[in-house]
């Protein structure tokens, strides 16, 4: 079971109760240890869900503390689609963020509301989104936000191997994969590199500057004109 449906399902047990359930009972209706509903549970607490208890007593969610909430069914589907994607696609911080965003809505939500998430038929398996895309997609965010150069070591789609050292505008999810939007500074302009062909990245410590033709907008806008009447697919 992915963390995040465990999370769902976790608030789905503590919400609304009159009697505390203890982690044991938890563990044993979620099929995981002990330690883990513990750790879950501090997870959530520190998230802001307020569950009530205590180690040894059980632990409960309060109707009276949850705030309302004014989402249609389509709406919180749409979230919950969102949150699942995050969870699969992205790094291990984004992924536990988009759990406990998810965690304080289901915490909130009527029970009526809750069945219908439950039954949503929209998954995002993690399938092909290994731990090294993850570490990647972690440093990758972090130059972003730093606005700092990385060292990419790339196989292209005709096994060849390459070094590049890129300003990293972006990540887009296009074609059922990521791709890194980067300026190239062995190229000077715009290039796209799939991060499923990375074999290693590098955080840099040479800082960069965005400008008004070096940015991860303008490079869509740019995408945009280009295949506005002939739409392609790319390989690349």
């Amino acid at each position: 079971m992915h963390k995040s449906e465990r999370l769902f399902q976790l608030v789905n047990l503590l919400k609304g109760r009159r009697l505390a359930i203890t982690a044991k009972q938890l563990a044993e209706r979620l099929n995981v240890s002990e330690r883990t509903i513990y750790r879950d549970i501090q997870h959530l607490q520190s998230s802001g869900v307020p569950i009530e208890g205590e180690a040894g007593i059980g632990y409960l969610i309060a109707q009276c503390d949850l705030p309302p909430m004014m989402f249609t069914v389509a709406e919180l589907q749409s979230l919950l689609l969102g949150t699942r994607m995050a969870s699969a696609w992205t790094d291990p911080v984004l992924s536990e963020h988009a759990s406990s965003a998810m965690a304080k809505i289901e915490a909130a939500l009527p029970d009526h509301l809750k069945q219908q998430l439950d039954d949503f038929p929209y998954v995002a398996a993690s399938f092909g989104h290994t731990e090294d895309h993850q570490r990647f997609s972690s440093t990758l965010r972090e130059a972003v936000v730093q606005k700092r150069q990385v060292r990419l070591h790339y196989k292209d789609a005709k096994e060849a191997y390459s070094e590049r050292d890129i300003e990293p505008l972006g990540l887009v999810y296009w074609g059922g994969k990521w791709t890194i939007i980067g300026h190239c500074l062995l190229r000077n302009d715009y290039r796209e590199f799939r991060l499923d062909r990375v074999c290693d990245i590098s955080l840099l410590t040479h800082p960069f500057e965005l400008t008004k033709e070096k940015n991860l907008q303008h490079y869509i806008a740019l995408v945009k004109a280009k295949y506005a009447h002939d739409p392609v697919q790319t390989d690349l």
